[in-house]
């Protein structure tokens, strides 16, 4: 399920923010949706409720069979509730619980599996045709909309994401140490780099901008420049036509 919001007097595009983990996708994602009047979608909310399923009931992710009577049995829901995304997991609120570290040990591996690819892929692409959207994942820009109108590419130092992750768990209360953080983003890196269907890559049209030394909203001006001189542009080659 998902609800297109965005303004209907605003001309529509896809936006694409792909990246690193804790480079910030999200959170710039998020706030360009909201000043554009668009929808952000996060993409990696869905493979992290797939990997909720899979963790509650003990799957194999080895064995294909299994994975693909996964796919048939759960149902994930992108519902918008006050302005912000919230997903369901066969109609179970579930976005606190996809958060969770545990989580992290498995994404990767679980998103790298072809078969839950493609499924996820499909469902990105359809929620895409009304345009409208700002979707932040890590292939977003070269395998789910290839001809988004706009693509963003957020990298930052290591030591620096390190960080970030570090405080926002520590903000939830969730003791770990940064050596822990730090070989998870590593290990999650190699993985999202290396897997065989759509590995994380920037593409070759997009823009890259390093968070590491930004200011969210420093993060937000450079992305609202890009938007608007791309909505700009479409907006005057529409009248020209």
């Amino acid at each position: 399920m998902y609800y297109n919001q965005a303004n209907p007097g605003m001309r529509k595009i896809i936006i694409a923010i792909d990246g690193y983990s804790s480079c910030g996708k999200s959170t710039l994602a998020r706030a360009l949706a909201k000043r554009l009047g668009y929808v952000h979608i996060d993409s990696g909310a869905m493979y992290r409720a797939v990997s909720l399923y899979v963790m509650r009931h003990h799957i194999d992710i080895s064995d294909p069979d299994a994975m693909a009577e996964v796919l048939q049995r759960i149902s994930i829901d992108l519902i918008f509730e006050n302005n912000a995304q919230v997903t369901y997991l066969n109609h179970e609120n579930v976005e606190e619980a996809i958060r969770e570290p545990y989580i992290n040990e498995i994404v990767s591996n679980v998103s790298a599996l072809s078969a839950v690819r493609k499924e996820m892929v499909a469902q990105q692409r359809r929620m895409g045709l009304q345009k409208g959207i700002v979707m932040d994942g890590r292939d977003i820009g070269t395998v789910v909309f290839p001809d988004a109108d706009l693509k963003i590419f957020l990298t930052a130092d290591l030591e620096v994401r390190v960080e970030r992750r570090w405080m926002e768990l520590q903000h939830k209360g969730i003791q770990i140490s940064r050596d822990e953080v730090r070989s998870n983003l590593l290990r999650r890196d190699e993985i999202d780099s290396s897997r065989d269907d759509s590995p994380l890559r920037q593409a070759e049209d997009a823009t890259v901008i390093d968070t590491s030394y930004l200011t969210p909203n420093e993060q937000l001006q450079i992305a609202l420049d890009l938007a608007r001189s791309v909505i700009g542009s479409t907006e005057t080659q529409d009248t020209l036509q």
